[in-house]
């Protein structure tokens, strides 16, 4: 089996990783949203409707 992160073969230590390093990637990867489940939940939908229409500003 190879990493999903680097393609390295896994350590057993570590897996399905084969080490800290990709673990902790994978890691920040769902902690910073990168990874995402899709809903499809009513209220789930309205909140994306609404966040469709927000257009960032930029500092001056």
């Amino acid at each position: 089996m190879s990493c999903p992160i680097c393609g390295a073969e896994t350590e057993q230590k570590f897996r399905p990783f084969c080490s800290r390093r990709c673990a902790d990637i994978d890691l920040a990867k769902w902690l910073n949203g990168s990874y995402a489940v899709p809903s499809q939940r009513e209220e789930d939908l309205e909140v994306e409707d609404d966040t469709q229409d927000f257009t960032p500003k930029r500092p001056h």
